[in-house]
């Protein structure tokens, strides 16, 4: 395949979501540089290139088309500015922005009005502030943003917060409702046509997606309770009920959601189901 029809995909070449991007391109069945200072990777085998760049420029290139489809945070999409899409979320580098001041100083938006705030994602905190009416000062700084309070550059902050520690520890506390959930997401051009090899990535990386939240189930049940049990195990489609050898039971299959799946299996045991099995599944298509 010449390389002109190579499908182009930007990844995230450090940080939080690098690592978890390349592993589930690995799942879908593409290759992925073992070396983290490639720059970029040519899998002609299944017709793509794979470009390793910073995330937060990754929505850039996608936007400009650049490159085909990218894997980003949907907090650098909403700060890029760049003209494109979210096409699904990918389950993994989730993230909650909050904003955050001296602790006991500040308990609703409505107090942000005139406030200096600092950020390292202006552009998510400005859709946020001009969205609800909030005229205030948001200052762009990169690394840590929990300091700036403290030097006098910002009255508060608007940043990540995971456990809280780091913002107890520089005596913050988070207030008002949460700017934005984020996560890793997949992105393309907006408007843009399918490029080759788009859907044929795109069913690749649904299957690993739904693998990853559907476990395969397995158990024998008596004959006379078999549709209570179906009820419980309905899968994608429809489970496969089989005959077994001892009279008066059949074997049941069917995908069950991963989340759950523990107190399904009580619940089948509670109705007579025996040999109940769990079987992770690596990739599908439905």
């Amino acid at each position: 395949m010449s390389t002109d029809k190579l499908l182009r995909i930007a990844v995230p070449n450090k940080g939080a979501l690098s690592v978890a991007a390349s592993e589930i391109l690995r799942e879908a069945g593409y290759r992925q540089r073992s070396d983290s200072k490639e720059l970029a990777l040519t899998d002609t085998e299944n017709g793509v290139e794979f470009f390793y760049l910073r995330p937060r420029d990754i929505a850039l290139y996608v936007g400009e088309g650049t490159l085909d489809v990218g894997i980003t945070g949907r907090d650098l999409l909403r700060d890029s500015g760049a003209q494109a899409d979210e096409v699904t979320s990918l389950g993994f580098g989730r993230s909650r922005f909050h904003f955050a001041g001296p602790a006991g100083k500040y308990s609703s938006l409505e107090e942000l009005a005139g406030l200096r705030i600092a950020t390292s994602y202006t552009g998510v905190v400005r859709q946020f502030l001009d969205a609800r009416g909030i005229e205030a000062t948001v200052t762009r700084l990169d690394g840590a943003v929990e300091t700036s309070i403290q030097l006098g550059v910002a009255d508060v902050i608007a940043d990540v917060v995971e456990t809280g520690s780091t913002l107890r520890a520089a005596g913050l506390a988070t207030f008002g409702e949460v700017i934005l959930e984020s996560e890793a997401v997949l992105i393309n051009r907006a408007g843009a046509d399918k490029p080759a090899g788009y859907e044929t990535f795109m069913r690749r990386l649904e299957g690993v997606l739904v693998a990853r939240s559907y476990v395969m189930m397995d158990y024998d049940i008596k004959s006379e309770h078999v549709s209570a049990a179906v009820l419980l195990t309905p899968g994608i489609e429809s489970p496969t009920v089989s005959q077994l050898h001892r009279e008066g039971w059949v074997a049941v299959r069917a995908m069950v959601p991963r989340a759950g799946a523990q107190r399904l299996m009580d619940e089948l045991y509670d109705l007579g189901a025996r040999g109940i099995l769990l079987t992770d599944i690596h990739a599908c298509r439905l």
